[in-house]
C-alpha cells in the first residue's frame, strides 16, 4: 500500500513537470518583413529602383542606446524590395519602426512611410 502510494506521488510530480514544460515552451517569433513596391505614373513597376529605409530619431538629440536603420536596396523586375528585419525585432518588444522611404530612378522620385508591425509582412507602395 505504501509503494503504491509513493509510485503515485512520483508519477504526479512527473506528470507535473512534463506539463508545465509542455505549456511554457519557446514562442516561435515569426518573420517581421517590409515590402517596398515602386511603380511609375502609369502603375507600371520600376525596376532597378534605389530605395533608402531609415528611421529619423523622435527626440533631439536621440537616445544613445537608439537603433539607427538605414538600409539602401535596389528593386527587382517586378520593382519590388523585400527587407527581413526579424534580427532586429526583439520578441516582446511593443511595436518595432516607423521608417521614411526614398525611392528614385534617374529623375524619377518618390517618398513615403512604412509602419513595420512586428512579426508581420508590411506592405507599402511608393509611386515615383
Amino acid at each position: 500500500m505504501k509503494a503504491t502510494r509513493t509510485f503515485q506521488f512520483v508519477f504526479g510530480i512527473l506528470f507535473l513537470v512534463a506539463s508545465t514544460m509542455t505549456l511554457t515552451s519557446c514562442v516561435k517569433e515569426e518573420p517581421t518583413i517590409a515590402v517596398v513596391r515602386v511603380i511609375d505614373s502609369n502603375g507600371d513597376p520600376v525596376q532597378g529602383a534605389t530605395v533608402r529605409l531609415y528611421g529619423s530619431p523622435s527626440q533631439t538629440p536621440p537616445p544613445p542606446n537608439a537603433i539607427a536603420l538605414d538600409t539602401t536596396f535596389i528593386t527587382d523586375a517586378t520593382g519590388t524590395v523585400t527587407v527581413d528585419y526579424s534580427e532586429e525585432y526583439k520578441l516582446g518588444q511593443a511595436g518595432f519602426a516607423v521608417l521614411d522611404i526614398e525611392a528614385y530612378k534617374g529623375a524619377l522620385y518618390g517618398v513615403g512611410i512604412i509602419k513595420i508591425e512586428e512579426q508581420e509582412t508590411t506592405e507599402v507602395t511608393i509611386e515615383i
